[in-house]
């Protein structure tokens, strides 16, 4: 069983680590309003890594035939929103965010934008998907009377290692986050909010490419 901790641990982190959408919405929050907000950015995409993984774990591959089929139209959408979240960044001020107080919703607010991000993504979608299937995390090689306790410990460590990953990368960012002073910030907000957007642009492209050719 500490096996299957370790491989559930190497599937969250690397579900985690390529730096997507969330990836710079953690950092552009981290550096505008904290580590825990960017912290808390990154734990809205464990939950969706987490509730993907449960699917797959769970053996219900209707919901990667049905995103295999209509791939262009999740695409489309998904692009809609990681596009529409980018331009929300590039508009907001960071140095009023730093000076404001701060407000028990917020955390929350930042962890339902970043799964928003993931759970229309179909990037992230497939990568567990693949990671999973990667480390050969495969439930019906346990005797049915163990699987429900394996589960439960992959669904764990997968969480485990993607909360491991968002942890570090807000914490290394904080550490930097003192140097920056608040115009650099500034120009730091809008480069994340561009990236977001162009991110968001090419989902929405590529699913419209992929449309077309049907």
């Amino acid at each position: 069983m500490f096996e299957v901790f370790i491989k559930g641990i190497i599937v969250g982190l690397g579900a985690s680590i390529p730096l997507g959408p969330v990836g710079v919405l953690c950092i552009q929050k981290t550096l505008s309003k904290g580590r825990l907000s960017g912290f808390l950015t990154g734990i809205g995409a464990s939950i969706s890594d987490t509730f993907y993984a449960a699917l797959s774990m769970l053996g219900l591959f209707l919901i990667d035939d049905f995103l295999t089929k209509h791939k262009a139209t999740v695409l489309i959408l998904g692009g809609i929103v990681i596009a529409l979240i980018g331009i929300k960044v590039y508009r907001s001020n960071p140095v009023r965010q730093i000076r404001q107080k701060n407000k028990s919703s917020r955390g929350l607010k930042d962890m339902l934008e970043s799964l928003a991000i993931t759970i229309t993504n179909p990037g992230s979608i497939f990568l567990i998907f693949a990671m999973i299937a990667a480390v050969r995390l495969d439930i019906s090689a346990f005797p049915p009377d163990e699987a429900p306790t394996i589960v439960r410990i992959v669904l764990i460590s997968i969480f485990l290692g993607t909360v491991l990953w968002w942890f570090s990368l807000s914490t290394l960012v904080n550490i930097f986050r003192k140097k920056f002073r608040l115009r650099q910030l500034i120009v730091i907000n809008k480069i994340a909010g561009i990236l977001i957007i162009v991110l968001g642009v090419v989902s929405f492209g590529e699913g419209l490419f992929k449309m077309l050719l049907k």
